[in-house]
């Protein structure tokens, strides 16, 4: 270990030790940016960068179990991302598949699935769906795997689920119309039953959601942190919570 490791860790656990767990967020939102340019930065190819930033997925989920998190979103691939190069696209869905697949087997988490099924080839489904099943039954962190995820999307998704479920019912659109509120189509979200994310963390300097859990984010708050997603560190995210633990949440009052 070199001086600076020596030092990274004697920080990082001055940071740890002065975090108040009653103030850490129980969901956190990541938007998993920068993979391409770590690689670029770095002299290495794109697909080096996806695998290194799925590598650091394990890293944060462990950090989030030791600091009482109990809910994680993982932006992975959003629907614009499908619009890639097909010589783009194959790779890094390989990548997800067994980034997926090591969430799931790690046996301490619970994976659901954020996102469009329908836009997805067949065999990226398939995994994601056996996670979900896999890991059904384990009571540790919610990890949200977003994949083929667009925020509004979600919300066209969840208008087109209430309207086809109350028109089984018979419900007409006059009716409708009287009764729908903001928990009625917070119930057809691919988050419905989950509270909303207290705060979203954007790596790579990139201020902007870009489409992030548009309806669930209204009262969040947002750290936006200078590194690129794979060389975050566990104190990046001891100081992303120290910093939401000094703020004044207020929700709009």
């Amino acid at each position: 270990m070199n001086l600076r490791d020596l030092v990274y860790r004697l920080y990082a656990r001055r940071v740890e030790g002065r975090l108040d767990h009653a103030q850490v967020p129980k969901h956190i939102g990541v938007i998993l940016d920068g993979n391409r340019r770590w690689a670029k930065a770095s002299g290495g190819t794109p697909e080096q960068g996806h695998k290194a930033g799925a590598s650091k997925i394990m890293d944060m989920l462990g950090w989030c179990t030791e600091t009482d998190v109990e809910v994680v979103t993982l932006w992975m691939l959003s629907t614009d991302n499908l619009n890639r190069p097909e010589e783009q696209l194959v790779p890094l869905l390989g990548i997800i598949e067994d980034a997926v697949r090591t969430i799931a087997a790690d046996g301490r988490w619970r994976v659901h699935h954020v996102g469009t099924l329908d836009l997805l080839p067949a065999r990226t489904q398939a995994v994601l769906k056996a996670a979900e099943e896999s890991t059904r039954h384990i009571d540790g962190i919610l990890v949200n795997v977003a994949v083929g995820y667009g925020g509004r999307q979600e919300i066209a998704d969840a208008v087109r689920s209430l309207l086809l479920d109350h028109a089984a019912k018979g419900t007409s659109f006059e009716e409708l119309a009287e009764v729908v509120d903001i928990d009625m189509i917070a119930e057809h979200l691919y988050t419905r039953g989950q509270p909303d994310p207290d705060l979203v963390i954007r790596t790579s300097g990139e201020q902007r959601l870009s489409g992030f859990m548009l309806w669930q984010s209204a009262h969040s708050e947002y750290y936006f942190c200078e590194v690129h997603w794979p060389a975050f560190r566990k104190v990046d995210f001891l100081r992303a919570l120290r910093d939401y633990a000094a703020r004044h949440r207020r929700y709009g009052t």
